[in-house]
């Protein structure tokens, strides 16, 4: 059992802590619009990090076979969506940034942490990266087939629960660079920043070799 927990922990924290293009994205996205949104983002991506691990625990080399032909597809997908994301925030950033230099006018409400929820779930699961990596890890410890199905749900709470907090801090971040960030052209210039990093890895991305 502790085994397990100490897996799923460790999985789930290796799949959220390196920085790519979500997690920028989700950075942006709460310092531009509230804490509460990009609670529910982190959530949206640490859901689909849960449901991956418990896919790869119930389906093991049967779902790595099954997905290999498919992978290309995902990767160019995932990759065009952060380039929308990208450029419709780029885009967002200077209306506003000219709307409020010719009148000052109140933000329109941001999205709420339900659409948040559902957008960053959709991208995340989304991502080949994700169950490849969940599925590798659950074969490489014989999970896949003969697991107590105990161990199993404590591996995939246990990497549910460690991407939930790493996503969390994320989002406080974004919250604080929000608050710091107060200025017209300080919101400006991290949307931009923030797109055009987001852009540079969704290339790579959609650039990688299959």
């Amino acid at each position: 059992m502790t085994a397990a927990l100490v897996a799923g922990l460790l999985a789930g924290f290796g799949i959220a802590v390196p920085v790519g293009a979500v997690a920028t994205y989700l950075v942006s996205l709460t310092a531009r619009t509230s804490l509460r949104t990009g609670v529910g983002a982190a959530l949206g991506v640490a859901t689909a990090d849960g449901l991956y691990a418990l896919v790869a625990v119930l389906g093991g080399s049967a779902l790595a076979t099954a997905l290999r032909p498919v992978l290309e597809p995902l990767r160019w997908i995932s990759g065009l969506v952060l380039v929308a994301l990208a450029v419709r925030g780029g885009l967002t950033a200077l209306r506003q940034y000219r709307q409020q230099r010719l009148a000052p006018r109140p933000d329109r409400a941001p999205a709420g942490p339900g659409r948040a929820f559902l957008a960053l779930l959709g991208i995340t699961l989304l991502n080949p990266t994700t169950v490849v990596y969940f599925v590798a890890l659950v074969l490489g410890r014989g999970a896949g087939t003969a697991a107590d199905p105990l161990e199993q749900g404590v591996f995939v709470l246990a990497a549910f629960a460690a991407s939930a907090g790493w996503q969390l801090l994320l989002a406080g971040g974004g919250a604080l660079l929000g608050r710091a960030l107060t200025g017209r052209r300080g919101r400006l210039a991290t949307a931009l920043v923030s797109s055009a990093v987001i852009l540079a890895l969704a290339a790579h991305m959609i650039a990688a070799p299959a």
